[in-house]
């Protein structure tokens, strides 16, 4: 190939270059400079692609602190260990844990709830999913009446899709404004419009506002369960088209869903400092409800401790995915005020727990019961009226759905056994069991799609036509 040829894209291709941002500069370069082949093949040099990276051709060892009580269990935990087998042949991945509720979700390979994975220098959008920061903080109101806390918080707070409209937003503190707005992730003008319209709400499906008492002191608690909302969900949804442009180019044999942002890179950095500022903007998101209740009642706020347990923490160039898993080592947590929560369902109180890292916990606990069985599978297992249902299931307890309709996919027998998860986090070193919040009741989304919009249009529709 002569060079004294107007050189193009198609050329550098055929010579075994991938297309990118930088080859329309390369080739003004080559045509401008009239290089000969030997000048050119020396200054493409630096575009040269590294070769792929390899996957592990034997899955990278992983703790295993679960083991199946009934048939039911055996199932999950075969597909839970397969999964992580698969998922441990990611290049990146040094170590990893799954841990007593974990339960199997998405295609083989995905890192399972209630998993563990440590990369080294890479951040895996997918390993932490969409519910970015998904997290539980409790406020201490002393000697409060239950049900005053649960009244005012229902007042308050907000379930379901979508975001408060202006005129009930809580106020944007200025601070977190200004760090949405200097990371281009995330400083667009959509981004923190749904920022400030999802400050003070909690979504749907397993997340909760529970009111409970401590065991040991008696004192009334409200523990909260959420994550980072839409701007979350919003980043992870550019991360991992960030992370897929990576695996593309350095490792094609990497499974979508695994697919890596390397840190040492302007995007790595980019994305981890990002990550912060969601992290941030999720505490806030919790405090601003459990603020709205103590100023409601006029009552003194007696303590306060949050944890997430749906993240990616660092220890120097350790990146580890908690993928339903609760952070005990305090190194993962810089703001750390006190123990930390695991809620395992309804009925059953809130553990409070602190712990050490060991070499199979890898410094995590369970984030809270997990499941078995799916949300459909468990739908049809149960036999009765829903009210029935619910009834039997939440004797005793003030049971409130936002949405007035009763998911019964998030009542107790729709979990893992809790005692089961207990005994297990005691076997396997997982935390010790400090305090315990008593039920007194909760708030859920509850099943918020039953009168939605489209589908009464769509029920509507049915009816017309078979008339």
């Amino acid at each position: 190939m002569e060079t004294k040829n107007k050189i193009t894209g198609n050329d550098l291709i055929q010579l075994g270059f991938r297309q990118g941002k930088w080859m329309k500069n390369a080739i003004i370069h080559i045509n401008k400079n009239q290089l000969d082949q030997k000048q050119m093949e020396t200054y493409l040099e630096q575009f040269k692609s590294p070769d792929p990276i390899a996957l592990h051709v034997k899955s990278v060892d992983f703790s295993i602190n679960i083991k199946a009580e009934n048939d039911l269990e055996k199932d999950n935990v075969f597909k839970v260990v397969n999964s992580m087998q698969t998922l441990m042949k990611t290049p990146t991945l040094v170590d990893g844990a799954i841990m007593p509720d974990a339960c199997p979700t998405g295609p083989d390979g995905t890192i399972p709830v209630g998993g563990v994975a440590v990369a080294k220098n890479a951040i895996h959008p997918g390993m932490h999913s969409a519910d970015i920061c998904c997290s539980v903080m409790l406020t201490d109101f002393g000697k409060a009446d239950p049900k005053a806390i649960l009244d005012a918080a229902h007042a308050s707070t907000h379930f379901g899709p979508g975001g408060r409209d202006r005129e009930n937003q809580f106020r944007f503190p200025d601070e977190l404004l200004e760090a949405f707005e200097s990371n281009r992730l995330i400083g667009d003008k959509d981004m923190v419009k749904i920022a400030r319209a999802h400050l003070g709400t909690q979504g749907d499906g397993n997340h909760f506002l529970f009111v409970g008492q401590s065991k040991k002191t008696g004192n009334t608690m409200m523990i909260t369960h959420h994550g980072s909302r839409g701007p979350g969900a919003r980043l992870y949804t550019k991360g991992m088209k960030i992370a897929e442009r990576f695996r593309k180019e350095l490792s094609p044999d990497t499974m979508k869903q695994n697919a890596w942002i390397p840190f040492n890179t302007e995007e790595g950095q980019t994305y981890w400092e990002a990550l912060q500022v969601i992290r941030q903007w999720t505490k806030t998101n919790h405090e601003v409800l459990h603020n709205a209740v103590a100023e409601t009642l006029d009552i003194k706020i007696e303590n306060r401790y949050w944890n997430e347990h749906n993240f990616v923490f660092k220890d120097g160039d350790l990146f580890y995915h908690a993928k339903g898993a609760t952070p005990l080592d305090a190194k993962f947590m810089p703001d750390i005020t006190g123990p930390r929560l695991i809620p395992l369902n309804m009925s059953e109180p809130v553990l409070i727990v602190e712990g050490n890292t060991t070499k199979t916990n890898l410094g995590f606990a369970p984030h809270g019961a997990g499941r078995n069985i799916s949300r459909t599978q468990h739908r049809k297992s149960k036999t009765g009226t829903i009210m029935q249902i619910f009834k039997e299931e939440t004797k005793g307890l003030d049971v409130r759905f936002f949405s007035k309709e009763i998911d019964i996919t998030e009542l107790p027998s729709a979990y893992k056994n809790a005692q089961t998860v207990r005994n297990q986090m005691e076997e396997y070193g997982l935390g010790k069991v400090i305090d315990q919040v008593m039920p007194y009741g909760c708030i859920m989304a509850g099943d918020w799609q039953k009168n939605a919009p489209w589908r009464i249009k769509r029920d509507k529709k049915k009816q017309r036509n078979r008339k």
